[in-house]
């Protein structure tokens, strides 16, 4: 067996997430820093091993006020917790492409074991001779499960901020 490593190209990648407003539109955000790695065997996918950080103050929605709300003690606590976490601890393959990957997500002090739906798109040359994959990656969490508990009752009824946070992602991986 050979043991193979892929590096995270940020400029082809996005990690996102998306939450309820006013419990009926979704607010999206993203994470500007971050990296990861995969390590597997014979470039078999189904036994890789996914290492994940990305940098809590880099989280961007598009509106510095509600970024630094994110960035507070009311959600991410940077000053306290910068990165968040994940490392993986199963890849199962379902069908052709599809694959469910398990891991536990570490955010502010808190880990919890989560499952995200994977459509792996296999490998590519790129123009330039670099070996690549491709990840499309969707979950679901609830931020109250890691301590992301601030909230505003709205005069209507409900809340201003959902618990559900779906989190979204479009990878490529370098083969090193």
């Amino acid at each position: 067996m050979t043991k193979s490593t892929w590096a995270i190209d940020p400029t082809h990648s996005e990690i996102g997430f998306k939450v309820k407003h006013m419990m009926f539109t979704n607010v999206s955000g993203k994470f500007d820093q971050f990296d990861a790695l995969i390590e597997n065997e014979d470039d078999a996918f189904e036994t890789s091993k996914i290492d994940f950080t990305a940098q809590v103050n880099s989280v961007n929605t598009g509106n510095a006020d509600r970024d630094n709300h994110l960035r507070s003690a009311d959600f991410f606590d940077v000053d306290n917790f910068a990165t968040l976490t994940f490392k993986s601890t199963g890849v199962q393959k379902l069908n052709e492409g599809a694959f469910q990957i398990t891991g536990d997500l570490t955010i502010k002090d808190v880990t919890k074991s989560i499952t995200l739906e994977t459509e792996y798109s296999g490998q590519m040359k790129d123009p330039w001779g670099n070996t690549k994959i491709g990840l499309s990656v969707n979950g679901k969490i609830n931020r109250k499960d890691f301590g992301l508990t601030w909230n505003a009752a709205l005069e209507t009824g409900g809340v201003l901020v959902g618990e559900d946070i779906k989190l979204v992602a479009e990878i490529q991986f370098v083969k090193q």
